[in-house]
């Protein structure tokens, strides 16, 4: 298979790519983290402008929504969509210099289920240990596919452990009625069970060469990469002053209450605020409540300064990006991962985030 050049400009890195591979995916393979979302052509994540070699690029089948027909017209393309058949220059429109070089080679690896258990009445903890290889790098706060079994489908989910037990991968995932993943936490999935994962994926890491304060703002399975960022803070002696708030509905939807009074422990400036957006008059709750990003406007004034992270469906998405660049936080200083759904008919299934991180508007 032949390989061929191509340079990402303005930052000068160069790498290899065969014809049979993406960009995108050859940048995976040799450790270079481009910007990415879905991995699909649904989200413009990795959207580039082409500079050089307009006869040698061919796309695979994309959404004219992460692209549209103008765009492609005046040269952009999605890199993961893209297979070069000659040398290129592409111009990253959307990069993090620090992020660039901090990949690690994409792995496959087999796994084995060690255990399954329930957090809240559908939300499930999947532990996962690796087989072969036994051990898999990852940053904190990224993601992996994992295959459904007998099939070459895959769900993405960020891992809720740090990289300080390599030897297994936890999630944190919610149950969907027809998922072709979720549902099959609910009793099909056994301790034993063996399960292929690749990766990893995503730049929702935390900028180490930053001391700015922190707020994070999560709901539901999104809880995952945040308490893995936060473990990592922990781990690390990180006494950057954080903020977590947390969304759920009602009480029986909040779990690790315990574990995140524990950790707090250990993270000087650290608060915890949940919510409910629906209390139950038997909760007895006498937090919080209302939407998350209602609770965040209610109690911050200025986040002038700060860097936010955040993780959830996209409503909490959406509404936390207008308000936190309201309160003063800059644009680029804001990363997330927004979950999608499969869209399927039979399955209105998370596929886990879908990665577009700020950095530059999407």
């Amino acid at each position: 298979m032949a390989k061929h050049k191509v340079r990402f400009e303005p930052v000068g890195i160069e790498i290899e790519v065969d014809e049979d591979e993406t960009i995108l995916q050859a940048a995976f393979r040799q450790g270079i983290m481009l910007m990415h979302g879905c991995k699909e052509g649904q989200c413009s994540a990795c959207k580039s402008f082409l500079l050089e070699g307009e006869d040698d690029l061919e796309m695979d089948r994309y959404s004219t929504f992460a692209l549209p027909e103008y765009e492609s017209e005046e040269g952009y393309v999605l890199l993961c969509r893209a297979h070069a058949y000659g040398d290129l220059v592409v111009e990253l429109l959307n990069y993090d210099e620090d992020m660039l070089k901090s990949g690690i080679p994409i792995q496959t690896v087999q796994t084995e289920v060690e255990e399954i258990e329930s957090l809240t009445h559908d939300i499930r903890r999947l532990v996962l240990k690796l087989i072969d290889p036994p051990e898999i790098a990852f940053n904190a706060g990224q993601y992996v596919d994992v295959y459904i079994p007998g099939t070459e489908e895959h769900r993405s989910y960020s891992m809720a452990n740090t990289p300080s037990t390599d030897d297994h991968l936890e999630f944190m995932i919610k149950l969907y009625s027809g998922g072709k993943f979720s549902s099959l936490l609910d009793g099909r999935l056994k301790v034993g069970d063996k399960l292929k994962v690749k990766g990893p994926y995503g730049t929702f890491t935390l900028r180490e060469k930053s001391d700015r304060d922190i707020i994070f703002i999560g709901g539901g399975a999104g809880m995952a990469p945040i308490w893995c960022l936060l473990n990592y803070m922990a781990e690390h002696n990180i006494k950057r002053k954080a903020t977590y708030y947390y969304g759920a509905r009602t009480r029986k939807d909040l779990f690790y209450l315990e574990k995140i009074q524990k950790l707090a422990e250990k993270l000087p400036g650290f608060k915890f605020v949940p919510a409910l957006s629906e209390p139950d008059p038997n909760d007895n709750w006498k937090g919080e409540t209302g939407l998350i990003t209602d609770v965040v406007d209610r109690l911050e004034n200025s986040l002038a300064g700060m860097e936010a992270y955040l993780c959830g469906p996209p409503p909490m998405i959406d509404a936390a990006l207008p308000l936190l660049e309201l309160k003063g936080v800059d644009e680029d200083k804001i990363y997330y991962d927004k979950f999608t759904f499969t869209g399927e008919a039979e399955e209105q299934e998370e596929r886990g985030p879908d990665r577009s991180e700020r950095g530059a508007p999407f």
